[in-house]
């Protein structure tokens, strides 16, 4: 999740079993097969219409996912404009970068035309994320189905649970922990990075406001932070400049996002914060220890794992009829 927000996941037994056993056993693959037989087809194809030529959005949908299910779960209430007066989630700091708003629009018109009322924006949203980065040749991951949507979206939710490119281990750790993910989760959701974009404002302060040599932040490798302010980051509040989180290796989903974060070359606080904890550093040398494969593997785990944060099913909520909008 690129821009000011953040990303990572793999199962623990946090003591939430009887919770994820009630809480979602209404989600289940092919919800949809009876009452909307092609509304996953409609959206796999549209987004391998389109997603090639702005692959950038693959991770922008799964920022937003990510996003979406750490206030209140799993529900869309990311995507709602206003609800009963109240600023939304996207005025949040984290999310006044979130990309793609528009483009889950044209998939809900979409799939409304051939159902009408029946597949939820968050189930979109979902599956959006996991077929946008399959269409980039990311990993595959199974997004059982019957979300329903949120009516409520709030601006200090989004502020207080959705993890900041500045926050520290320690703060990570406990955000994560708020929604039922350990260290393994932190870890590989973060490695999401390795296809994301951010601005300079979310990463700046590391450059030219910190305690080390010249402001640099002494985690950061001094010849990439020279290199960054030579010819990206030219000013701490650039924020039209869009700079790579795995340079040279973006549009790949692959390991090499952790191996920066060795040659501390991770570009958010809370990138370099995963190699001051022996777990999560003792994680990351097992990604690079063993083949790509387990990457994905581990990683899709954990996007699973996060799709089913507090999610509504049965007769909570509603599906939306248009996702910005609650139902009058």
């Amino acid at each position: 999740m690129a821009g000011t927000g953040f990303l990572g996941v793999l199962i623990t037994a946090f003591g939430l079993l009887a919770f994820i056993g009630s809480t979602h056993a209404e989600l289940q693959m092919d919800f949809y097969a009876e009452s909307c037989p092609k509304a996953e087809k409609i959206i796999s194809d549209y987004v391998g219409q389109h997603i090639p030529n702005a692959p950038s959005l693959a991770a922008s949908f799964i920022r937003m996912h990510f996003h979406d299910c750490f206030v209140r779960g799993c529900d869309a209430s990311v995507l709602l404009n206003s609800t009963n007066g109240q600023s939304p989630e996207k005025n949040a700091v984290p999310n006044q970068t979130l990309r793609g708003f528009d483009f889950i629009d044209r998939v809900k018109s979409l799939v409304e035309a051939e159902c009408p009322g029946v597949v939820s924006c968050a189930d979109i949203l979902t599956l959006v994320a996991r077929d946008s980065v399959v269409t980039t040749g990311g990993p595959f991951w199974q997004v059982p189905t019957g979300r329903r949507d949120g009516v409520i979206s709030n601006v200090t939710e989004a502020t207080n649970n959705i993890p900041t490119p500045f926050n520290n281990f320690t703060t990570l750790l406990r955000l994560f922990n708020n929604q039922g993910l350990d260290t393994n989760d932190l870890v590989l959701l973060s490695g999401a990075h390795t296809i994301g974009i951010a601005h300079c404002p979310s990463f700046s302060r590391r450059l030219y406001n910190s305690s080390g040599p010249g402001g640099v932040d002494p985690t950061l490798d001094s010849e990439y932070a020279a290199n960054l302010k030579a010819n990206k980051c030219r000013t701490p509040n650039d924020n039209t400049t869009i700079v790579e989180m795995d340079p040279g290796s973006r549009k790949t989903f692959d390991l090499s996002y952790y191996t920066l974060l060795t040659k501390r070359r991770g570009l958010f606080n809370s990138d370099a914060a995963l190699t001051t904890n022996s777990t999560s550093l003792a994680l990351i040398n097992q990604l690079l220890s063993n083949p790509q494969s387990f990457f994905y593997a581990q990683f899709a785990k954990a996007m699973e794992k996060m799709g089913r944060i507090n999610v509504k099913t049965g007769s909570e909520g509603q599906i939306r009829k248009q996702c910005a909008f609650v139902n009058s």
